[in-house]
């Protein structure tokens, strides 16, 4: 049926694009857009122009910014700079934000390495995070990757290619389920899981 309306069939197959949007959901998706009153409407795509205009990506620790401001993050008198946890998205930031017990700062990668969905170290923000380490003050580097095969081969990775930094490296305690995900994860286990991390 929605080959026949073409207009439908072409708003289906935007919405098919979107990551983590189910296929079962595309209709009810479809369905709540076009309902919605033209006004409201109109606002969300602009709030959603608006933010894609206004945010970018914090060129030292790859957290989203003000693009006419300073980073949450690395411009935080409060926080311990010489202390870097590695996540692979801005969702694991959030995670461990909503712990309240970490007070160093990020870098986010982009995702993990992935050799079968042609994701490589090149097409994460590694390169950036080894620069980081090599221009000095920093102690410690927390491996936060996810615990699944590819979030493990990330931080062996990462960890092989800083052997040569004087630099403690960390990962989290395993206390995470193993194929799990920080954003999934309760704030009080992240926070154990962060505090009692181990030597990689």
């Amino acid at each position: 049926m929605a080959n026949e309306l073409p207009s439908m069939a072409h708003l289906l197959k935007a919405l098919s694009q979107v990551p983590y949007l189910a296929s079962k959901n595309l209709y009810r998706v479809a369905d709540y857009f076009l309902v919605m009153d033209q006004e409201k409407l109109e606002r969300f795509c602009a709030i959603v122009l608006s933010a894609k205009t206004n945010l970018m990506l914090c060129p030292t620790c790859m957290c989203w910014k003000e693009r006419e401001g300073v980073c949450l993050f690395c411009n935080c008198s409060r926080r311990n700079q010489a202390v870097i946890c590695i996540v692979e998205t801005w969702q694991d930031v959030m995670a461990i934000e909503k712990t309240a017990g970490y007070t160093g700062v990020y870098h986010v990668l982009g995702g993990a390495i992935c050799p079968l969905e042609g994701v490589g170290p090149e097409d994460l923000h590694i390169q950036q995070l080894i620069e980081r380490v090599m221009r000095g003050g920093v102690d410690e580097l927390i491996l936060a990757t996810n615990q699944t095969p590819e979030g493990e081969a990330t931080a062996a990775f990462i960890a092989g290619r800083l052997r040569a930094a004087s630099v403690k490296v960390s990962c989290l305690a395993r206390g995470l389920p193993v194929g799990s995900s920080l954003e999934h994860m309760d704030r009080l286990t992240v926070f154990k899981a962060l505090s009692e991390r181990k030597p990689f």
